[in-house]
């Protein structure tokens, strides 16, 4: 049946470019599907529109700060209009990318080994070198990240590679930091993590949870940066992955596919997340490394999530409808 739906986009983040085209797409593909949709961006206007319009459903197409870190989930709660995606106590802990190793190290049973991993990381805030000196031990670095240089330093939270810098030498330390904490107040410093990068996409919830196929990501540059996911002509997308990228034994390579799938189930799991995410790892020739989730992922028509759905077989719009029945039953 025909729903009204506020598809809920741009906002106020780094990340509007990327928001308003994700909205776009989920927009026509519902309109296509004989839907009434509502595009909203995030303004003042926002809780007045909704309560005088009253949508059945609502869709986050919103990406970064207030789509992502349970504000806008926390807003619609609050005004009793079911959407689709992870309640806000759980983007409260997707949204910090430090926070993954101990959600998931704490899910797991006591003395299972898991299929997550994830780079070493130490993670500080802005005001540990605003007011307390941090900068002043910045040499401590090499030797407190597993491996030394080089180093990714990154935004705390947020997503779209915004933020990031590989840090090959001391000298570039200090401006990277200075850098990621222009996108948030918090910076984490990891090993770099060298391999075959990867996406998986998660549907549904708890137990029911299951993964679409796997994308192997080959940027034509250093990393996956915010330039290259902007061009389509400077990276290519193999979905599922090529075998001969993982292994030369096609059956290893199918083992370690299976390794890499529940690996997102797991961090998926562990996170409490329903509906749909995105993990994001690299599998560095021993064990998948999860470098964040993401429970607001893109939906471009050049984006990973319908380029996943694409492969399964399924409708991006029969997508989108089954989500947003879900969340109405929900209700």
């Amino acid at each position: 049946m025909p729903y009204k739906v506020a598809v809920l986009m741009g906002g106020s983040s780094f990340e509007r470019d990327f928001s308003l085209a994700s909205g776009r797409n989920v927009l026509r593909a519902l309109e296509s599907a004989g839907h009434e949709v509502l595009p909203l961006d995030t303004t003042v206007s926002l809780v007045d529109i909704l309560r005088r319009e009253q949508p059945d459903v609502a869709y986050i197409a919103l990406h970064g700060k207030h789509g992502e870190d349970s504000t806008i989930q926390s807003l619609l709660e609050f005004l009793d209009i079911p959407y689709v995606g992870s309640p806000s106590d759980v983007c409260r802990f997707t949204w910090n990318k430090s926070t993954l190793p101990f959600v998931v190290a704490s899910h797991r049973e006591a003395g299972t080994q898991g299929y997550a991993s994830w780079p070493e990381a130490i993670c500080l805030p802005s005001v540990a070198f605003k007011d307390l000196g941090a900068a002043a031990a910045l040499d401590l670095v090499e030797k407190r990240v597993e491996g030394g240089f080089p180093l990714a330093v990154k935004p705390a939270s947020g997503g779209s590679a915004m933020g990031i810098t590989k840090v090959e030498r001391f000298e570039e330390l200090a401006p990277a930091i200075l850098d990621a904490l222009s996108f948030d107040d918090e910076v984490l410093i990891e090993s770099w993590v060298q391999g075959v990068e990867l996406a998986v996409c998660v549907v549904g919830t708890g137990d029911d949870a299951k993964v679409l196929p796997a994308i192997e990501i080959c940027p034509k540059s250093e990393f996956f940066s915010t330039e290259v996911r902007l061009d389509a002509d400077l990276v290519d997308y193999y979905s599922p992955p090529r075998h001969a990228s993982l292994s030369a034994d096609e059956k290893e390579a199918a083992r370690i596919i299976e390794i890499i799938e529940q690996a997102a189930l797991e961090v998926h799991r562990s996170h409490n997340c329903r509906d749909l995410s995105r993990v994001d790892l690299i599998w560095d020739g021993q064990k998948p490394r999860v470098l964040e989730i993401n429970v607001s992922p893109g939906m471009t028509e050049q984006s990973l999530f319908p380029m996943a759905c694409k492969t399964a077989g399924i409708e991006f719009a029969e997508f989108l409808e089954s989500l947003l029945e879900v969340a109405i039953k929900r209700s």
